[in-house]
């Protein structure tokens, strides 16, 4: 009986996963017809096929798959983040990366928890969590943008290397927050203690992974998997995340460690031959795919729309102070110290308007949701909010305002010929 029971389940899950991912699919082809970034379709769609519309799917009968499911799949995301990161270009701009992927994320997150400590009813702490999930930007959204729009290499670089950083960032802090609101205590020293111990134990433990692993792959002399190269690049992921967090590390700082040496091998004198190249690549592509889908459909699903009208005017006022407040004044507070980059206003302008929120906040506010904290339904309607706004007001007009403010490579270009 109890067998038989089990199987059922199996059956079912079986039978989401199916679902979501042939939404996905739609939604990918519907949002290259209507040139609308694709995870806003897969959020609405999510709405559609969850228990507040047609109730083909209902996650919340499977919270350990579904923490499986979101914990691998954003770290999965950083991962890939990681890798978009060139170390060539980033060593230009060191300094404004490193200030808005640390500082950046703490002024948006004490800002955004001052605005929701004013629209809503919460605990200070409640409020800090939602500022810290919403902080980071979104490397799966922004990658896929700039590689339609021909963008100042600088500008994209530094924007695309910030969203990584500041995902993994963002990420610990909101496990700082929580951690501090499951105990019930709050000590300074302790608190950034053990938030140092993480970002350090994460680092140590994503660099040892990742080199260690890619030398297993690298074409000559260790190579002895080297034809297994996909399979080692996700082991690298569960390995590097369970041992980071088994020694009290973050996990998303050593997966996201791991992406910059994976997607850095060159400068580590690791080497893979075409073929292994080519199948690591395709097949990072398509999980990164298959994850992205998977964590918005999934959060799309979660939404009641009852509790998101209930909430809907407070969490627009605090979409709009992340977007127009929060995000305007990291980045002159983090541009105006790097001397060495030279920033042009144009420029500082252009980084002040590109901050979508995507899979990370998404994957941590499912992950809150599932787990019941308090508040967690403020936290599920400011999150989807904060996504779906950022997504058609900044994600869509991101060409438009680059050229605008003359950082299009084909503009200045066509200047410099003319």
């Amino acid at each position: 009986m109890e067998s038989s029971i089990q199987t059922i389940a199996s059956n079912a899950l079986l039978i989401i996963f199916a679902i979501v991912a042939m939404t996905g699919i739609i939604s990918s082809k519907l949002s290259e017809l209507l040139k609308v970034p694709d995870v806003v379709l897969f959020l609405l769609a999510g709405i559609l096929i969850g228990p507040s519309f047609c109730n083909f799917i209902d996650i919340s009968q499977y919270q350990v798959e579904n923490q499986l499911i979101l914990t691998f799949g954003s770290a999965f995301i950083l991962y890939l983040g990681g890798k978009e990161i060139s170390l060539k270009v980033l060593k230009n701009v060191r300094i404004t990366v490193f200030l808005l992927s640390t500082l950046g994320v703490v002024i948006s997150a004490l800002i955004v928890a001052q605005v929701v400590g004013l629209s809503f009813e919460v605990s200070s702490m409640t409020a800090l969590l939602i500022g810290a999930i919403i902080a980071s930007t979104d490397p799966a959204t922004l990658v896929p943008i700039f590689n339609q729009v021909n963008i100042k290499d600088r500008v994209k670089q530094t924007v695309i290397s910030e969203s990584a950083f500041n995902d993994a960032t963002g990420a610990i802090l909101t496990s700082a927050v929580l951690a501090i609101i499951l105990s019930g205590t709050f000590s300074i020293t302790e608190n950034i203690y053990e938030l140092a111990i993480m970002v350090i134990v994460g680092v140590v433990v994503g660099v040892v992974t990742g080199i260690v692993l890619l030398k297993l792959v690298n074409d000559q002399p260790y190579g002895i998997f080297k034809d297994f190269a996909p399979i080692i690049s996700i082991l690298s992921v569960v390995i590097a995340y369970e041992v980071a967090t088994k020694f009290g590390g973050s996990g998303y700082m050593a997966c996201f460690i791991v992406g910059i040496i994976t997607g850095n091998k060159k400068n580590f004198k690791i080497w893979l031959s075409q073929k292994s190249y080519d199948a690591d690549f395709y097949v990072a592509e398509t999980l990164g795919t298959i994850c992205r889908m998977i964590i918005f459909v999934i959060l799309g699903s979660q939404v009641d729309l009852a509790i998101l009208g209930k909430y809907f005017v407070p969490s627009v006022i605090v979409v709009l102070s992340l977007m127009f407040i929060a995000r305007p004044i990291c980045v002159l507070a983090c541009t105006v110290f790097d001397r060495k980059a030279k920033w042009t206003k144009n420029e500082i302008l252009f980084m002040m308007w590109v901050r979508e929120t995507g899979v990370i906040p998404a994957a941590l506010c499912a992950i809150i949701a599932a787990m019941k904290i308090p508040g967690y339904e403020i936290i599920s309607s400011i999150v989807f909010m904060s996504i779906l706004m950022t997504l058609i007001i900044q994600g869509s007009t991101t060409k438009l305002v680059a050229r605008k403010l003359g950082l299009l490579e084909e503009d200045i270009k066509e200047e410099s010929e003319a």
